[in-house]
């Protein structure tokens, strides 16, 4: 095994003593460790700009699906495949919990797991450039007192002109996060599509729709209004004014997870939604 990259959470005593057992733990199994930059000197560890991208060969993340994203978002040019250790509620992407930190880096290190490639978006703003969702795009109506207007095509065929707060363009990955409080499916993370959730509609008979990911489409504000805003995975944005059009499609790039053989996607489902299977 190579370089492992770990992007821990140090401020609370608990967090960054949990760090330093996977160091310790990671270490032991020979395995060189590099610490994000800004956390190395605290945990006394070479720093992550210090190490060879293409020999990092897998990132850990210490704190929630929210981490996961920050660090496929900032550390986009790691080829490497992302565990999540989850230091608060169970999440859908960092589903190892605080429990089985140890078994589950056993597994690792011992090759007991998959690489699950998951499909993002790539969007091309009104000015050319080009961004990307793991979880989703996201199209609000920002500073608008009411609802806004956004015309939807795909592949250049007219969908529908939605009314609503705004509108949503999951992957599966991203089905189990804003979408599915939207009223959006739930899509199993192996399967490749795109589910196109409103936010709010004023007319209840629109309802999410599901796309295959090789179509593009395009969505245009239409109200006169002022500017609304476009959100990728929470973290980045930018504003479209009215008549301006973004492009969304697959992207050719792929978000690679660890998929330990211990831990299952529908375990975690019925976990994290609390569901208790059939009523008594």
């Amino acid at each position: 095994m190579k370089t492992i990259a770990l992007f821990p959470k140090v401020k609370q005593p608990d967090a960054k003593k949990l760090a330093e057992q996977v160091i310790t733990f990671l270490k032991e199994k020979k395995i060189h460790v590099v610490v994000e930059d800004d956390k190395a000197e605290v945990l006394n560890q070479p720093p992550l700009s210090s190490a060879n991208p293409g020999e990092i060969k897998y990132l850990i993340t210490m704190g929630g699906d929210g981490s996961i994203l920050r660090v496929a978002h900032m550390y986009h040019y790691l080829d490497a495949a992302i565990l999540g250790i989850n230091l608060g509620h169970l999440g859908f992407m960092a589903d190892v919990q605080i429990a089985d930190i140890i078994p589950c880096l056993e597994d690792l290190v011992n090759q007991k797991f998959s690489i699950q490639k998951r499909i993002m978006i790539e969007g091309t703003s009104p000015s050319g450039e080009t961004f990307f969702a793991m979880n989703d795009c996201v199209l609000h109506r920002a500073r608008n007192p009411s609802l806004v207007e956004m015309a939807i095509y795909v592949d250049d065929l007219y969908l529908n002109t939605f009314e609503a707060d705004g509108v949503i363009l999951a992957t599966p990955n991203g089905s189990t996060a804003y979408s599915l409080a939207a009223g959006g499916p739930i899509l199993s993370p192996d399967i490749e599509a795109f589910v196109l959730t409103p936010i709010c509609p004023h007319t209840i008979s629109n309802r999410p729709i599901v796309l295959t990911p090789n179509q593009e489409i395009q969505i245009e504000y239409v109200s006169e209004n002022e500017p609304i805003e476009v959100v990728s995975d929470g973290l980045s944005r930018f504003e479209l004014q009215t008549g301006e059009t973004i492009k969304l499609r697959r992207s050719p790039k792929t978000f690679k997870l660890v998929n330990l053989t211990r831990i299952d996607f529908f375990s975690t489902l019925r976990t994290k939604l609390g569901w208790s299977g059939k009523l008594r």
